[in-house]
């Protein structure tokens, strides 16, 4: 990172799972000095130090934000530019302007300022681990929120990821508004007669 230089390292969480937002988080450090030890690709560390190293990214960053897409915005413009959109929130959320920002993937959202895609960034890049794992953790957080919600789909287990007992409750319970009616599975199971039970929508 040369002097002077500031570097948003942006990443997404929740691509994946049938249900809930999508989450994004951009994350700019002074400089390499100041970034915690142990960051890494957020999939790649247990929850509790996803929590812990979360609470060390944010005291430690020059400046942090997170965004989101909502289901409805998924189900309009598809997972990918959803995605996108999360990311380009968080850096505009920003309270400083970064010089360059750095993502995670193949693709770049559309930004005010220079951006590269780096694939494998989140393993690559202690910016952007930061940024995956606090994108990482607030999106956790939204789910154990729906679960309050929803207690039935056991979104604080599997938070939203097809598994096999979430695909089962899907079943048994049919889908509630959390969840993104474009994706293949939940659209299979409205046209097998799963759809929304008016109870789970009050």
């Amino acid at each position: 990172m040369a002097p002077g230089r500031l570097i948003c390292g942006v990443d997404e969480a929740g691509r994946g799972p049938l249900a809930g937002p999508v989450y994004a988080a951009a994350v700019v450090f002074r400089s390499t000095r100041s970034v915690p030890r142990g960051i890494a690709d957020s999939k790649a560390l247990t929850e509790r130090r996803r929590e812990s190293l979360a609470r060390a990214i944010k005291e430690a960053a020059l400046a942090w934000s997170v965004a989101s897409a909502s289901v409805e915005e998924i189900d309009r413009l598809n997972i990918l530019q959803a995605s996108l959109l999360a990311m380009r929130r968080a850096v505009e959320a920003l309270p400083v302007v970064p010089h360059e920002a750095l993502v995670d993937g193949p693709h770049c959202p559309q930004l005010a300022v220079p951006v590269r895609a780096i694939i494998g960034g989140d393993a690559k890049l202690k910016c952007i681990g930061a940024a995956s794992i606090i994108a990482k953790t607030e999106r956790d957080a939204e789910m154990l929120r729906l679960h309050e919600r929803f207690p039935q789909y056991g979104f604080d287990r599997h938070k939203g990821y097809p598994t096999p007992a979430h695909l089962d409750a899907l079943r048994r319970h049919g889908i509630c508004e959390a969840y993104r009616r474009s994706f293949a599975p939940v659209m299979r199971l409205v046209a097998d007669g799963h759809g929304p039970r008016e109870q789970l929508l009050r």
